[in-house]
């Protein structure tokens, strides 16, 4: 196996200032990357330092981008968000701030326009309305949204679709 060549923490900077330029990045993404370029944790932790410093590693920007930018672009739930944060190790603050800048009113109606299009895409020989509330509910579970919410967008649904 080659071993790579060490870089030196100044190397490691403009690497890690490079990373952090061309997307937001967590803390632990960063941390990820640069033991990935051989850095020694005494040079990762001033490094991160000076790019906190900077301003070029903000968690908390990180954190509202991603969950916003998921929500709008995927569609995802606050479950799978949270859920998705933590895994990353975003602090619970952060989160909480996070999950604020999702407007409820735009929630709920992105839960319902796919309970809707799920539900109108649920076809086939032996499919009643159990079956559809069923793949549906699922649907929207795997989507990252809450039971409850999921099961009040379906009641609205059905009764939208009995009038």
């Amino acid at each position: 196996m080659l071993r790579q060549k060490q870089l030196s923490k100044e190397q490691g900077y403009q690497k890690l200032k490079h990373y952090c330029a061309y997307q937001d990045r967590c803390h632990s993404e960063l941390k990820d990357k640069a033991y990935s370029l051989g850095l020694r944790k005494t040079d990762v932790e001033e490094l991160m330092a000076r790019l906190i410093e900077e301003k070029s590693l903000n968690e908390e920007g990180f954190a509202i981008k991603y969950a916003g930018g998921k929500f709008r672009m995927k569609q995802w739930g606050r479950v799978k968000i949270l859920a998705e944060l933590k895994k990353k190790r975003v602090n619970d603050y952060l989160i909480k701030k996070a999950m604020k800048e999702i407007r409820e009113d735009d929630y709920l109606k992105t839960v319902f326009r796919l309970a809707k299009k799920k539900w109108s895409a649920v076809k086939g020989a032996g499919v009643n309305q159990f079956v559809k509330m069923a793949k549906t509910r699922d649907y929207l579970l795997h989507k990252g949204y809450e039971a409850a919410v999921i099961n009040a967008t379906i009641k609205k649904l059905q009764d939208s679709l009995i009038v």
